[in-house]
């Protein structure tokens, strides 16, 4: 696909599904996906089964084109034929029941009102993220007419009906569509399409710019602006539409909006609470999971077009930390809030949310609100899908490390990276080439890894700058060896009351904390859990923000089928710490932990942590222990 010069050349462009295949741990993860829920909905869960998106009678809003956006990258990442088989069919039906005047997909009931109209474009953006990905993956060359035959429909649309609720909210993810077909067709009508959109939507730079919800809301101070996935699509907003506009104002916004969010709203993972909306900083709060994989999506837009590589740092935090901890290990239960400090899960009329229900916590088919369940399956498959990018000067560029295996169109060289990362500080990648192949290779050195080092072949280890990209220019010849070393050291940050938690790399450790599973409903291996605590949990440390590494010591394991489960995880810490009696539950949550330093007389206990992905229940934020 060339660049039209009317649009911002992205910094790096994503690959088209199936150049990168997953392999080691993340292959594994995939599979336990595909073998869970994500598998398996089509068959049992209404919404999804019957959807109103292929000719059924259940629901025929977002919910299908939700599981299909997931699933898709999932069967092509995998090559899984079953799986493909269904990808393909609805796709198939999609594509081939477009309606006479253009419109894809079902045409509402309008008996609920004005929330509720006839022709609601939201799910229709979904749905083309996900014909997108189909067409890349099969080149089907049907989905850009039939995408062109809907642009038109909803072009004249928009003058007769603005963009609304959803819609407007949410607009970047219409505006990517426009942009992607606009450089297949380089029609200009598009672009004012995509101008239009931008005009009718909500303007989220000026949101951040002036930020009024500094801290946790009440019921009814909220709406579309504080909704929490409404703002984790609008992180990318200014950075979608920076391609078009050229502001360097709308590529600053981006860098704005996460500050704004971290400060008010932040969490440990790199996610921001919203238990349905903005919800303050206390790491008892929620934070969505549609949120979690919402974010994801952004922030692997936004490396693309801007290619910062401290956007990749965050993708990697949320995605090694907030995404695994909100499923069941196996994937066949989804949570609807994970709490950073979550140490009951429970069905609970008293509850700490803001708006969400009393089994928003527990791990289920569709606890709260089934948004979740449809929307849950795009987290990890795209997160394979982003891990290496095309660079404009013809060079492929690491964006994240998991193991996989690259072959990209016309290279002329095959990728292959072996690691137990983000468990283990070291990456290998092997570059073969069967012919000469100058093909420019960037590294991503993340932030936190002062004292990288990258070694070629047998050549002299050189020294990468942490928070850059690190360059290799060099015609590939047979077979080359790269090693990646990134130090991974212990740090401290503080956090909620002067709390701490400790990060090593990428992934930030939790205490493991004895867990009690009970089964409120469905047959297993799907239906709804409570989790209860089986060890106490209410621990003040003892350590020295300064000097973390005298107080933690970490015990480097193997990367097991299913590292993100307890019983799985291959890293564990050890550090000291007391019993805090004063700290205890409060409306059926753990109590935000009370300022530090604190004092406490019970004895000095070795505790172990884990990665913040492999645990259920879990504190994140701990006191600290005075003098």
């Amino acid at each position: 696909m060339g660049h039209n010069p009317k649009l911002l050349a992205r910094a790096f462009s994503p690959l088209p599904l199936g150049q990168i295949r997953p392999e080691g741990w993340l292959r594994n993860q995939l599979r336990i996906q595909a073998d869970g829920l994500s598998g398996h909905l089509d068959a049992f869960w209404p919404d999804v089964a019957e959807s109103g998106w292929i000719g059924g009678k259940a629901e025929g809003w977002e919910r299908g084109p939700y599981w299909l956006d997931g699933v898709a990258p999932l069967a092509f990442l995998l090559d899984d034929e079953k799986l493909k088989e269904k990808v393909g069919r609805w796709a198939d039906y999609i594509l081939t029941h477009q309606h006479e005047d253009g419109w894809l997909g079902p045409v509402r009931d309008t008996a609920y009102g004005e929330r509720y109209r006839a022709y609601d474009p939201w799910p229709v953006y979904v749905a083309l993220k996900a014909l997108i990905q189909y067409q890349e993956a099969t080149g089907d060359d049907r989905v850009a007419p039939v995408m062109t035959r809907f642009f038109r429909r909803l072009d004249a649309l928009l003058d007769a009906q603005p963009l609304f609720v959803w819609g407007k909210s949410r607009w970047a993810d219409l505006v990517l569509s426009i942009h992607w077909l606009y450089e297949h067709t380089g029609e200009d009508w598009l672009l004012a399409l995509a101008d239009k959109a931008h005009r009718q939507g909500y303007d989220w730079r000026a949101h951040f710019a002036d930020f009024q919800y500094r801290e946790k809301l009440a019921r009814e101070a909220c709406n579309q602006t504080t909704h929490v996935v409404n703002n984790a699509m609008a992180v990318k907003q200014p950075g979608v539409w920076y391609r078009q506009s050229g502001d360097e104002g709308d590529r600053a916004s981006v860098f704005q909006i996460l500050e704004a969010l971290d400060t008010y709203h932040g969490q440990a993972t790199g996610v921001f609470t919203g238990d349905e909306h903005y919800a303050g900083k206390s790491p008892s709060q929620g934070t969505e999971l549609c949120a979690v994989v919402e974010v994801l999506f952004s922030l692997e837009a936004l490396v693309g077009i801007l290619g910062e590589p401290a956007l990749a740092d965050r993708l990697e935090r949320i995605a090694f930390n907030a995404l695994p901890a909100t499923f069941k290990p196996d994937m066949w239960a989804h949570q609807y809030d994970q709490q950073a400090n979550q140490v009951v899960c429970r069905v609970a009329e008293d509850r700490v949310y803001t708006n969400n229900g009393p089994d928003a916590n527990v791990f289920g088919l569709a606890p709260n609100y089934g948004c979740c369940t449809a929307n849950m399956h795009q987290g990890w498959p795209k997160f394979a899908a982003h891990l290496w990018m095309a660079s404009a000067d013809g060079g492929l560029v690491a964006v994240a490390y998991a193991p996989c295996s690259v072959v990209p169109e016309g290279k002329g060289i095959r990728v292959t990276v072996e690691t137990g990362y983000p468990f283990d500080d070291t990456v290998r990648i092997s570059v073969q080439a069967d012919r000469a192949a100058d093909v420019p290779l960037r590294l991503r050195i993340p932030a936190w890894a002062e004292g990288a080092e990258v070694q070629v072949g047998d050549e002299t280890p050189v020294s990468a700058q942490a928070g850059t990209f690190h360059r290799i220019d060099r015609e590939w010849r047979g077979q080359t060896e790269i090693c990646l070393r990134l130090p991974m050291h212990a740090q401290v940050e503080r956090r909620y009351n002067h709390s701490v938690s400790i990060f090593r790399g990428p992934l930030v450790y939790a205490l493991k904390v004895g867990e009690d599973w009970r089964l409120l409903k469905g047959e297993p291996p799907h239906g709804d859990w409570e989790v209860y605590p089986t060890t106490p949990w209410n621990y003040a440390l003892q350590l020295d923000d300064a000097n973390p590494e005298a107080a933690v010591t970490f015990e480097q394991g193997a990367v097991g089928d299913c590292p993100f489960s307890p019983g799985g995880a291959p890293v564990r810490a050890t550090v000291k710490g007391r019993l805090l009696q004063g700290w205890g539950i409060a409306h059926n949550a753990a109590a935000p932990p009370p300022e530090s330093p604190v004092r406490s007389d019970a004895p000095l206990e070795e505790l172990t942590l884990i990665p913040y992905g492999c645990t259920n229940l879990r504190v994140t934020e701990f006191p600290v222990l005075g003098e």
